[in-house]
């Protein structure tokens, strides 16, 4: 039995889009020059290959995985629907830049309607969670004994973190702008790595504060009856 679920998130590096260039919609963003050589540092930093890799079908992840898979090239590979939160829908055209993009992103989130569904195919703020709420469901169900590592993206990151922290998982209004707030004071540079813990014990996951890798072995986990607690 798995004592302790040991789960990297890591958002994909600098991806054309983070750089202001223009892009083809959401998913086909590919890295940069220097994001790929954030993605060759993030496959070196692993003291040893993790169990399994999982990966966002969107381009910038997969090319950020792809690193870590060349240094691991025995490690199983997977991809999940842990892609971007897409809310914009067809208003992310193609040929377009984030600035561009930006008066549409403002107007979605400042109508703070968890429920609302942008450009006729974008995801609404609900199914976020829904989602971020399936994935965590769905690495407690794995049977693998060590790490698993997760290329995924930025507000998806931050999705899963605030439904832990909060215990949301059917947001209302008031909880949709509480999570704009909790955006506005998180940051997560690219390539950068957020772990969990799921102890067998515990009733949900536990967000690490700080990485733990230079450590060499997992530290002893304390028992609480939360299931996430910041110390």
């Amino acid at each position: 039995m798995v004592e302790i679920r040991r789960v990297w998130l890591i958002r994909h590096g600098q991806s054309e889009s983070n750089a202001g260039l223009p892009t083809n919609g959401p998913g086909a963003a590919p890295l940069t020059e220097r994001g790929r050589e954030e993605a060759e540092r993030m496959a070196a930093s692993f003291s040893e290959p993790p169990d399994l890799v999982i990966s966002s079908p969107f381009l910038r992840a997969r090319q950020t995985a792809e690193a870590t898979l060349d240094r691991f090239p025995g490690v199983p590979y997977e991809e999940w629907p842990v892609e971007e939160f897409t809310y914009l829908g067809a208003l992310h055209g193609p040929q377009t830049t984030a600035a561009q993009r930006r008066p549409h992103a403002a107007a979605y989130w400042g109508r703070a309607d968890p429920s609302h569904i942008t450009g006729g195919d974008g995801e609404s703020f609900k199914a976020l969670i829904v989602r971020a709420r399936a994935f965590l469901d769905r690495l407690a169900d794995r049977p693998e004994e060590g790490l698993i590592a997760v290329f995924t993206h930025g507000l998806f990151m931050e999705a899963v973190l605030w439904t832990l922290l909060t215990g949301t998982t059917d947001p209302d209004p008031a909880a949709m702008r509480a999570f704009i707030h909790f955006d506005g004071v998180c940051n997560i540079p690219n390539c950068t790595v957020t772990e969990l813990w799921r102890p067998t014990d515990s009733y949900g996951y536990r967000v690490v504060g700080g990485g733990t890798s230079h450590l060499g072995q997992t530290p002893t986990v304390q028992g609480t009856a939360s299931a996430v607690f910041l110390d």
